[in-house]
């Protein structure tokens, strides 16, 4: 069974295993991703979060290979996410390549600054560092049909468990309250990223980059097949 956040706190094991997964479940419901952006946006967000993904992938090769020559031992569970940042800042194109960028950059700040192992403290604290950075640079807000409306009720909802609450627990409420922020997107008119070009076109479907940010907190737990497996309670 794939090492999962657990009571004691995030260890490196735990997030290398949920990056992976994350990796995984993108891959797998990609043709799902992209048909939805084909109708409200541009078409390539599927294939540039899979591109983005496979980079993380070998970054994470990289990290575990370089941990077992010898070199310096970067095994805090920050490392993960702090690989993931640098492939999406550096290396994704499109709008969304950036914006997770600065999600994994935050979610990474505030795990290394926490006491060893991190738990749901860190988590709530670099969800919501990472929904107020991205808030910032695209300028969305909740309503807007953005991957926004799937983070801030993240966020909020990691902040209203308890600090010392299991994070494998406090992950699953995260996913669950993207899946819904997601979900509210479906009849919005998009007024921020490429969807707001489209303008009513984007009505009926729900925006892939919230569905995405569901992705990312249900691969904590378990690789998704399908956007029918995401959590609802």
């Amino acid at each position: 069974m794939p090492d999962q956040p657990g009571p004691k706190g995030l260890t490196h094991t735990a997030v290398m295993d949920w990056m992976t997964r994350f990796a995984a479940t993108v891959r797998s419901v990609e043709p799902e991703l992209t048909a939805l952006d084909q109708k409200a946006g541009d078409g390539d967000f599927g294939a540039n979060l899979v591109t983005g993904l496979d980079g993380v992938r070998r970054a994470l090769d990289a990290l575990a290979a370089g941990a077992g020559n010898g070199e310096r031992d970067r095994r805090g569970p920050d490392a993960p996410l702090d690989a993931a940042a640098r492939v999406f800042l550096d290396d994704v194109g499109g709008t969304s390549g950036p914006l997770f960028g600065l999600l994994f950059q935050e979610l990474a700040d505030a795990l290394g600054m926490a006491a060893d192992p991190p738990g749901t403290a860190a988590l709530a604290l670099g969800t919501a560092a990472g929904a107020a950075a991205i808030q910032r640079v695209g300028e969305a807000e909740v309503g807007d049909k953005t991957m926004v409306d799937a983070l801030v009720p993240a966020a909020r909802a990691l902040a209203s468990c308890e600090p010392t609450a299991d994070p494998a627990h406090a992950l699953h409420v995260a996913a669950v309250a993207a899946h819904r922020g997601a979900r509210s997107t479906t009849d919005l008119r998009a007024r921020r990223g490429r969807a707001s070009y489209t303008g009513d076109h984007s009505r009926g479907v729900p925006d892939p980059g919230a569905l995405a940010v569901a992705l990312l907190f249900a691969s904590a737990h378990a690789e998704l097949t399908s956007l029918s497996r995401l959590p609802v309670s």
